[in-house]
């Protein structure tokens, strides 16, 4: 079973009109959209997706009020309950869940969903963190960019009075955090007020990303975070956005290769082992199949990084690290 800690699927269906319940190629066919779509349900199937982190994404530079990307996010979370109700997938609400699934997916293939907050402008109030647990959310990123919680990609800052508060409703609900787009002065400040189960659903080293100068270098993770992160037993997933891999790379540009992967993916090992290592790879958010890396079309092609990975750690980094954290991270 492959595990992809980062897609924006309800994005895809509410923002840019796709119906993602086509074949790949047949959504290839009819989209229209500039960047050629990577990921639809039954190619997720296909490939042996057994579990994906599910985003709610409301662009900030479109729904510039809390109400706003209250109701579109309402939105997104109807498209996942629907196909919830199709039969189409399976929403993981707890650990119980998770059991019924690895015992299922052997014989239906069904793709289940860890829903996730991305960027929290949603959560209108740090007290509606317990309506949206009962909604079916389990991770919550308080930053895209800044937030009226965090600072995050490209504007950077700490918690706010409401992140902290946030934090707190939380830990209170017992959700996960996703470190994913959190400035640094965010990050420390959240790792020590906040001691339920951390991640980083789609993040890179900063190391390898030319430091702290370039645009977006606090969009990824430095050393020390890696650490930290590895220290509070979570898991990395790397991120597949060319750009995000090679620092040099520009759109139109000859696809990054494959192996830049396995390089990010190395770093990060080193710093706290290949058990905290997975995959988080943002496929289809803004961008699509020329901005992969070179080989990787469609979700099945993800089976192509565990030829990166030692041998040992292939099924790790696969899947079965991000399974493992679930067991503790989902109530």
């Amino acid at each position: 079973m492959i595990v992809d800690a980062h897609l924006d699927l309800a994005h895809n269906v509410v923002d840019l009109g796709r119906d993602l319940t086509l074949p790949l190629a047949e959504l290839r066919k009819c989209d229209a959209h500039p960047d050629v779509p990577v990921v639809t349900l039954p190619a997720l199937r296909e490939g042996k997706v057994g579990i994906c982190f599910a985003t709610l994404w409301v662009d900030p530079r479109q729904h510039t009020d809390p109400q706003s990307a209250y109701q579109q996010a309402l939105r997104q979370l109807e498209v996942y309950l629907r196909w919830e109700e199709q039969g189409l997938v399976r929403i993981l609400r707890d650990r119980a869940d998770l059991q019924r699934h690895l015992a299922l997916w052997p014989e239906d293939g069904i793709t289940a969903l860890v829903i996730l907050i991305e960027g929290a402008e949603c959560i209108r109030q740090p007290n509606e963190v317990g309506f949206w647990k009962a909604q079916g959310v389990r991770l919550i990123g308080p930053a895209w960019n800044r937030t009226r919680y965090a600072g995050g990609t490209r504007e950077p800052g700490g918690l706010s009075e409401l992140g902290f508060e946030l934090m707190r409703a939380m830990r209170e609900n017992h959700l996960a955090l996703d470190f994913s787009h959190m400035d640094e002065q965010a990050f420390w400040q959240a790792l020590e007020v906040f001691d339920g189960a951390v991640c980083a659903t789609h993040s890179n080293p900063r190391a390898l990303l030319g430091g702290e100068g370039p645009p977006y270098a606090n969009r990824h993770l430095s050393d020390a975070m890696i650490r930290a992160i590895g220290q509070r037993n979570g898991v990395i997933g790397t991120v597949l956005f060319g750009f995000f891999l090679e620092p040099t790379w520009q759109r139109g540009m000859e696809r990054v290769k494959l192996e830049v992967v396995g390089r990010h993916m190395a770093h990060t090992a080193r710093l706290v082992g290949w058990d905290k290592v997975g995959i988080g790879s943002d496929f289809d958010g803004g961008f699509g199949l020329h901005e992969n890396p070179e080989g990787l079309d469609q979700p099945g092609d993800l089976q192509k990084i565990g030829g990166l990975v030692p041998e040992p750690f292939k099924q790790g980094v696969l899947g079965e690290n991000w399974l493992r954290w679930l067991q503790t991270a989902l109530p």
